[in-house]
């Protein structure tokens, strides 16, 4: 895992001191880290990938594929299948597996608030399944969007989002892959 959040971190242009900063870590932990010396705690995890504009499940699926992109004709992942842990404030499931362009995720939740902001240089497409959200894109204001609905926004871009009303959502949600990664 380590050395996918040095390669994270190096794509995101931070130093190991600013990685460190964000992450409210000490430099010296994140350098053992990296260097596959030591372990984060799931705390410690999330804290390095909200500071990477990331998530604990993208960095625990990154950890789990090595080598260079896979070039397949097609793989399945059936229902059930794929990497699974906790994302913002709700939980989400990689739908590939392998080392791909683009991350694509079911994601679920009944958060009736809005948790921190995520920021990555990647663009990234969000369609609602089930339920109804809103979602806080920062200066660019709230939208509310509904079953069937889809929302596309760029890198760069402050998001996060909430359930519009009790009993949760379903997204689908795709994220580019780290342009140097």
């Amino acid at each position: 895992m380590g050395s996918r959040i040095r390669e994270l971190r190096r794509a995101r242009g931070l130093t190991l001191v600013q990685l460190a900063a964000d992450a409210e870590l000490s430099h010296p932990f994140l350098s053992q880290l990296e260097r596959g010396l030591a372990r984060p705690s799931m705390v410690s995890l999330e804290r390095i990938a909200r500071a990477l504009g990331s998530s604990q499940l993208e960095l625990i699926a990154a950890a789990e594929q090595t080598g260079e992109e896979t070039e397949v004709a097609a793989t399945v992942v059936r229902s059930g299948e794929g990497t699974r842990g906790h994302y913002a404030e709700g939980e989400a499931r990689m739908l590939v597996q392998g080392i791909r362009r683009f991350h694509p995720m079911e994601f679920t939740g009944a958060n009736e608030s809005f948790g921190d902001y995520f920021v990555h240089d990647e663009d990234e497409f969000l369609h609602v399944v089930e339920g109804a959200v809103e979602v806080d894109l920062g200066p660019q204001g709230v939208v509310t969007v509904l079953p069937g609905d889809s929302l596309y926004y760029g890198g760069g871009t402050p998001h996060r989002w909430r359930s519009v009303a009790p009993g949760g959502f379903r997204l689908f949600v795709v994220k580019e892959k780290p342009k140097h990664l």
